[in-house]
């Protein structure tokens, strides 16, 4: 079973969190949490439980989001970096799109699915992408999708 966190946003942007009916307050001597924290709250919770959680975000409004979220996938190398590789990986061709619409702080799908990124504090993404990455897609349209708004952007990188 999958543990369920529940955040309850107040109007002021303060969150309330439990996991699993117990309360999972901010650290010792930081702020209480904000809805800017979202994201870094959410990978916090799944690093700790190295597993998926369920989450339902109860906004001031009455409104009620509920989404499975896994642990962010983590790299690990077992070799030393090579310097030629950090050389020609600088040397990439970066693209970029632009979304607006999101839930600040919530975590944004990126697709071709390469990777996610996170809503700023004003509900706008930005994703930077190798443009070597939509070689692979025909109509090189990436989709930016809101994992708790549903908002759906998408666009042609420049």
């Amino acid at each position: 079973m999958l543990p369920s966190v529940v955040i309850a946003v107040a109007e002021t942007g303060e969150l309330t969190v439990t996991i699993d009916d117990v309360p999972y307050p901010s650290e010792p001597f930081a702020p209480a949490w904000r809805r800017e924290d979202f994201a870094r709250l959410i990978d916090q919770i799944t690093d700790q439980r190295h597993s998926a959680i369920r989450v339902e975000v109860r906004e001031s409004d009455g409104t009620v989001f509920t989404d499975i979220v896994a642990p962010a996938r983590r790299r690990t190398s077992e070799t030393a970096p090579d310097p030629q590789a950090a050389t020609a990986a600088a040397a990439v061709e970066l693209v970029e799109l632009h979304g607006s619409g999101f839930v600040p702080g919530e975590d944004i799908a990126v697709a071709v699915v390469v990777a996610h990124t996170d809503a700023s504090h004003d509900g706008t993404a930005r994703t930077v992408l190798e443009a070597t990455q939509l070689d692979a897609s025909p109509t090189r349209e990436v989709i930016l999708l809101g994992r708790v708004s549903g908002t759906l952007e998408i666009g042609h990188p420049q």
